[in-house]
């Protein structure tokens, strides 16, 4: 594909949700942050269960 036509995209596709959630038309932004907020939680999450699953593997060495 043209490199060109590939940053042209890549910027629309960046900037079109930018827009939605600035101009927070049909209430995008707050379902866009809602949405995050539920995402760091699940993230937060394995990344406790990752590190206890570390610990004990180093117990038993």
């Amino acid at each position: 594909m043209n490199k060109y036509l590939e940053i042209l995209i890549g910027l629309v596709l960046l900037l079109a949700p930018i827009y939605m959630w600035i101009a927070n038309t049909a209430e995008f932004g707050t379902a866009a942050t809602l949405f995050l907020k539920g995402g760091l939680v699940w993230l937060f999450l394995g990344i406790g269960a990752m590190f206890l699953i570390i610990g004990i593997s180093d117990l038993k060495d």
